[in-house]
């Protein structure tokens, strides 16, 4: 009897061990598979991809994305080659497809321009150019200055604020030409413009002096200015006073000549007599 219950005891023992060690096993594989991060696999920068670059089969690489992947991300290579950069890359950086032109357009600024916009580029110097605080994505106001056609030259020049909250495109040098023919480079911004704002952004440039005045870019309201002249800067708030009109004279009002009195001339016969009567005009009435 005892050998009997020492063998179910010992049983009964193996069994318990072997099922401790099972739910063990799959606790800890349940365990491991909840900590371990959701990986995914997606092209990444290979290199500092500047704004405007062509994208070419060295530029990228398949890289180890640990979480979830970011929304719009490429992963395959075949879908970034030959697409243009339209905000700058930097290496590491997961390539996302609204950071890319669409497939087809080739590279450079042209492909960051949105449909209906234009791209006009401003010269600009330190003054102009904000110190070289315009950067790409930055919002500007531009302001011209001038005399006003047909005004009296002795008023001076006059600023208006022509157009505000417009994009910065890109900033940078072009090179161009000096009177001898030789190469110089000229500080350019190119601003995203509607195609009425290139015609004002084009004349204004042509033939007044341009300033960008730099804005937030989370500050969106437009306001309407009345500009200012150079006489409101000596006048100390105060209006200026309104130039006297020359006199005019007039001559004196003369009081109507009157018409002389018509006369009506009346023959009478009285038998054999004949006579005249003469009538006025007054009197006839």
């Amino acid at each position: 009897m005892n050998r009997r219950l020492s063998r179910i005891l010992f049983f009964a023992f193996v069994v318990a061990a072997a099922c401790s060690y099972l739910v063990y096993r799959i606790a800890g594989r349940q365990m491991n598979a909840g900590a371990r991060p959701q990986t995914a696999h997606v092209m990444v920068a290979s290199r500092d991809l500047p704004l405007g670059t062509v994208i070419h089969e060295g530029d990228v690489s398949l890289g180890e994305w640990v979480g979830a992947p970011p929304k719009g991300v490429l992963v395959t290579k075949e879908s970034v080659i030959g697409r243009g950069v339209v905000s700058t890359l930097y290496q590491g950086e997961p390539v996302l497809d609204s950071r890319l032109a669409p497939a087809g357009s080739g590279g450079g600024l042209a492909a960051t321009i949105r449909p209906g916009m234009r791209a006009c580029a401003v010269k600009v110097d330190e003054v102009v150019g904000v110190a070289g605080f315009v950067l790409p994505g930055m919002r500007v106001d531009v302001l011209v200055s001038g005399n006003t056609p047909g005004s009296n030259s002795n008023d001076g020049p006059k600023v208006k604020t022509v157009l505000q909250n417009i994009e910065v495109l890109s900033a940078g040098a072009n090179i161009q030409k000096d009177n001898e023919g030789k190469p110089i480079q000229v500080p350019v911004v190119n601003l995203l413009v509607t195609p009425e704002q290139a015609e004002v952004l084009s004349l204004a440039s042509n033939q007044t002096r341009i300033q960008l005045v730099l804005r937030n870019p989370l500050d969106t309201n437009t306001t309407k200015t009345p500009g200012i002249g150079m006489a409101s800067l000596f006048s100390d708030g105060t209006p200026a006073a309104a130039k006297p009109r020359p006199a005019v004279m007039r001559k004196p009002l003369t009081a109507p000549i009157a018409a002389p009195p018509r006369v009506f001339l009346v023959e009478i016969l009285n038998g054999s007599k004949r006579s005249e009567e003469k009538f006025g005009s007054a009197d006839h009435q």
